[in-house]
This record gives C-alpha cells, structure tokens and sequence, in this order.
C-alpha cells in the first residue's frame, strides 16, 4: 500500500506538499493574477503534479536514470507547439515542470528543495513583473494599407496604436486586398507621467 509510515512514505508526501505549495503560489499566486488565463492555469497544476507523481514512483522503484530523462523529455514538448502559446507561457510550463521535478527529487533534503522553490518562485515573479518592462507590448496589427518606406510604416503604426514603435517587422503583405500584417514592438504612454 502507498500510504505507510517508512522515512519513505513521510518523504513523498512532505515533498507533495512543497510541490503543492509552490504551484499554488506560481499558477495562482503569479501567473492567474497576471495573465488571466484559466486554460493554461489548470494546465500547469496538471503537468506539475503529474511530473512529481512520475518522478517520485521513478525514484521509488529505482528506475534506470535514462528512462526517466526520456520521460522528461517526452512530457516537457506537451501542448507547446500550439501558436496560441506565448513565450511568456511557456516558460511558466518549464518553472511547473522543474518545481515538480525538484520537489520530487529532492523531497529527501526538504531545506534544499525549499531554497530552490524559493527561487525558482522569486525568479519569474520579478521577471514577470509590470513594473519591470510593464509598458513594452507586442502585437500583430493588419493594417488595411500596403506601405513601401518603412518610415511611414512606422508613423503609420504609432498614430493608430498611440504609442511609440520600437520594431515593426512585416509578416505578411497582400497586393491584391491592400493588406499588412506587422509584428509591432511598442512602449505605451506613461498615464501618471502624462496627468501631471
């Protein structure tokens, strides 16, 4: 039975709860609050809890270490091939991905899984933060116009979206339909600086 009293057991399960713990603060805490996505919430606890579930049984049953890296592997390429995900997201998959490696791995020594959950948590809360590049946006803007100068792309762009462009690569033009496709990287007004 899974449930017993060995160093064992009581290691998985205070492993499972530092894992919960840190994916509640990185899924709910970080991510949801910023991002807002539902989808891809429940998808990070899933992929977590089930990699620590994988990775604890791994160690367990005392599995060849390659078989457990080819497992990571496999599950490490779930979904992220969908162009619906940003960059962004994905690398909250990667940090779901590791907390429930680390966490399985090293629910032995509970100090040092605690000290890399704390990182791995501090890291994409400063790195996902506003305040740090909160004003740079990117988008895919279809401009109903072809532009041959890119200076008047470029104008073009900053009076319809009301901000300064910093790139604007074109993706795609259409001659027949007079349409343009841009990857546009933009900063967005200061409001408080533009009240005073």
């Amino acid at each position: 039975m899974f449930i017993n009293r060995t160093k064992g057991g009581t290691t998985v399960f205070t492993g499972l709860a530092m894992d919960l713990v840190a994916i509640v603060l990185l899924a709910y805490g970080i991510y949801y609050r910023r991002h807002h996505r539902r989808d891809l919430l429940f998808a990070y606890v899933a992929l977590n809890v089930g990699i620590f579930a994988v990775v604890s049984l791994l160690l367990v049953q005392r599995v060849d270490i390659a078989v457990g890296f080819g497992l990571f592997g496999l599950l490490s390429i779930i979904r992220l091939r969908s162009s619906e995900i940003t960059q962004q997201e994905i690398a909250y998959y990667f940090v779901a991905i590791v907390l429930g490696l680390v966490n399985g791995i090293a629910a032995a020594m509970p100090l040092t899984a605690l000290t890399l959950n704390g990182v791995l948590l501090a890291v994409m809360y400063v790195a996902d933060h506003r305040g740090l590049l909160g004003r740079t946006r990117q988008q895919l803007v279809t401009l109903d116009v072809v532009h041959a100068d890119p200076e008047l792309l470029k104008a073009d762009l900053e009076s319809r979206l009301r901000a300064r462009v910093l790139q604007a690569m074109v993706t795609q033009v259409d001659y027949v339909r007079d349409v343009t496709v841009v990857d546009v990287r933009y900063v967005v007004p200061d409001m408080k600086a533009s009240v005073r």
